[in-house]
C-alpha cells in the first residue's frame, strides 16, 4: 500500500462523520504495497484502515468490498468495510472513491517457518471454499488477458534478453488451456505482507483483496508458493496444509509447473509496469521486478513437480 493522494484533516473528519466513530484523533499514511492510497485512522472508537482507490473500476470496487463482507460472515478473518446509514461501503474522498475498514490485530512475518507455511495453505483452501458460493464473481483482473496485453505493452521497453524471455513466456501461456481445472474466487495477492500473525504464532488475518477475482484455484496456490516457499520443506508444508481442506486433482498436479510460471510472470509484469510506467505519489513503493524475473528463469530451467 502506498500514498498517492494526500488527504486533509478537515476533509477526513467530515468524511468520517456519517460512520459515527467519534472524534478523529490521528491518521498517517501507510508506505507499503503499490496500488492504492492507504492510511491508518484512529478515532475515539478505535483504529481503522482508510483506502482511497486510485484506478477504480467501479464494478470491481463493489465486488471486492462485498467479497470481504461475504468472507467475514463465513469466518475468514479479513478486514470488514464499514457501511454508512445508507448501506454504501464507499464514498468519495479527495475526489477518489474511499472505504474505511476494520484494522486487524497482528503482525507480518518476513521469514515464515514450516508451520506457518502449512497454516497459510489451510487458510487459503478455507478461503476458496468460503467464497465458492459468492454470486457472480468478476474475473481475475490480472488474469491471462491482462498478462498478454501488459506484456505486449512492455516488450519495447525491455533489454533484448528480457524481451525475448517475456515473448516466449507469453507464447507458452497463450498455448495453455486450464479451462477444465477447478476454479472460483481467488485472492491473487496473498504475499507474506498480506497475512497477519498473533503473538502465539497463529494466523490472525488476511489483508488486501483488491486483486481478487475468479480464476483457477491452483493459480492462487502458485502465487503463495512463489512468495512463501523458497525450499522444498516449506513448499511441501504449504501443499499439505491446503490439501487438508481441499484435495488437488491429477489435472492440477500436471498443470502445476506451468501455473507456477504464470504466477511468477504476473508479478514480474506488475513490477515492470510500475518501473516503466510509474505513477506520481506522496509515498510510493516500487518493488524490484528482477526478483520475479529470476524466479521465472529458475522455474523455466528447473520445473518443480507438485509435492505429494
Amino acid at each position: 500500500m502506498s500514498v498517492y493522494t494526500p488527504v486533509g484533516r478537515e476533509e477526513l473528519d467530515a468524511w468520517l462523520t456519517p460512520l459515527a466513530l467519534g472524534r478523529l484523533i490521528e491518521y498517517a499514511g501507510i508506505a507499503a504495497g503499490m496500488q492504492n492510497s492507504n492510511y491508518f485512522v484512529t478515532t475515539e472508537r478505535g483504529r481503522y484502515v482508510l483506502t482511497l482507490f486510485e484506478r477504480p473500476e467501479f464494478a470491481y470496487l463493489d465486488f471486492h468490498l462485498a467479497l470481504m463482507e461475504h468472507l467475514a460472515r463465513r469466518g475468514i478473518a479479513c478486514p470488514l468495510p464499514l457501511a454508512g446509514a445508507d448501506g454504501r461501503l464507499w464514498r468519495s474522498l479527495a475526489d477518489k472513491p474511499a472505504s474505511l475498514l476494520t484494522c486487524l490485530p497482528g503482525a507480518n512475518c518476513d521469514h515464515p517457518d514450516v508451520a506457518q507455511c502449512r497454516a497459510v495453505g489451510v487458510k487459503l483452501a478455507e478461503l476458496h471454499l468460503a467464497a465458492a458460493d459468492f454470486p457472480d464473481p468478476l474475473p481475475n483482473p490480472c488474469g491471462t488477458e491482462w498478462r498478454a496485453k501488459t506484456g505486449a505493452t512492455l516488450l519495447p521497453h525491455l533489454p533484448v534478453d528480457e524481451a525475448a524471455m517475456l515473448a516466449e513466456e507469453l507464447a507458452v501461456e497463450a498455448a495453455s488451456d486450464w479451462a477444465a481445472l477447478p476454479r472460483g474466487v481467488i485472492h491473487a495477492d496473498l504475499f507474506r505482507d498480506n497475512v497477519l500473525w498473533d503473538n502465539c504464532g497463529a494466523l490472525a488475518g488476511i489483508l488486501d483483496f483488491y486483486f481478487a477475482g475468479e480464476d483457477v484455484w491452483l493459480f492462487d496456490l502458485a502465487v503463495v508458493a512463489n512468495d512463501w516457499c523458497r525450499d522444498g520443506e516449506r513448499l511441501a508444508a504449504l501443499i499439505a496444509g491446503y490439501q487438508s481442506r481441499r484435495l488437488l486433482t491429477e489435472a492440477e498436479g500436471a498443470a502445476w509447473p506451468a501455473i507456477r510460471r504464470a504466477a511468477a510472470l504476473r508479478f514480474w509484469l506488475l513490477r515492470l509496469d510500475a518501473r516503466y510506467r510509474p505513477r506520481a505519489g506522496e509515498v510510493v513503493t516500487i518493488k524490484n521486478p528482477d526478483e520475479y524475473r529470476d524466479l521465472l528463469l529458475r522455474l523455466r530451467l528447473a520445473p518443480e513437480a507438485l509435492p505429494r
